[in-house]
């Protein structure tokens, strides 16, 4: 007779907890490493006791779809690539119906990077004028009161006018607001005094023009001494000519 000491611990019946074994005849293999295996395993539980007041579950967390989190996780992504990406996962999403709070927090972080928000790569700023110019387009897209805000957010504390631009004309496909014109007023005037751009003046009109319709023809004064300012600022003849024609169907 061949006796095994196993070195098991805890609470096991038998022969186990005795820590020894008399080993089965030769020939029988199976049965030997099946003992073997199930001792071993009721050794690490005796060990290696949980209760089951220990074990905690986390229930309350948010449920995403598998295109909610990939969004989520590309925006957060330094690479301008894959920021990009992201942006056309958003639109996919937004085209599906998809305008939850996973979606405006995604476009939040990729239209406000670099102005507002501020990440680095590779100890250098992240800065995507670009990616800012296709998130202020898709947020138009997104068209909701948040997404509103966002642009105008967008439009202060920008300085590229073909961002400045293309967010204005999404505010302006969404809904022109007071606040809205107000902001693309100051914005414009704050151009005009350096380096006048046309697209970001004539887009600022047709934004203007789409509030007075929505005002029957009121304007804030600082929209309307923006208008007048673009009739006799440096502009092209086309963006002058909208600006008159404005000031023509105002009175």
């Amino acid at each position: 007779m061949k006796t095994v000491y196993l070195g098991m611990t805890g609470d096991i019946s038998g022969e186990a907890r005795r820590g020894t074994y008399t080993m089965p005849r030769r020939g029988d293999k199976t049965k030997k490493v099946i003992f073997v295996l199930l001792t071993a395993f009721a050794g690490f539980l005796a060990a290696s006791p949980v209760s089951a007041q220990e074990i905690v579950v986390e229930e309350d967390f948010p449920l995403l779809t598998i295109e909610s989190f990939y969004i989520q996780e590309q925006s957060r992504e330094v690479e301008r690539n894959k920021k990009l990406e992201s942006l056309e996962y958003v639109r996919r999403a937004i085209s599906k119906g998809d305008r939850g709070t996973e979606i405006q927090s995604a476009l939040d972080k990729l239209a406000l990077e670099g102005v507002i928000n501020q990440t680095r790569e590779n100890g250098r700023l992240a800065n995507y004028p670009d990616v800012r110019t296709q998130a202020a387009i898709v947020l138009g897209e997104m068209g909701t009161p948040e997404a509103g805000n966002t642009l105008i957010k967008l439009i202060l504390a920008d300085y590229e006018p073909m961002v400045i631009t293309e967010a204005i004309q999404s505010l302006t496909k969404i809904g022109i607001t007071n606040k809205a014109g107000r902001a693309i007023s100051q914005v414009v005037n704050r151009f005009d005094m350096l380096l006048p751009d046309n697209r970001m003046a004539y887009a600022a009109l047709e934004a203007f023009d789409s509030l007075a319709n929505k005002n029957n023809g009121q304007m804030d004064p600082l929209v309307l001494k923006t208008i007048l300012r673009i009739t006799e600022g440096r502009y092209n003849g086309s963006v002058r000519a909208r600006a008159n024609r404005l000031i023509a169907d105002l009175q």
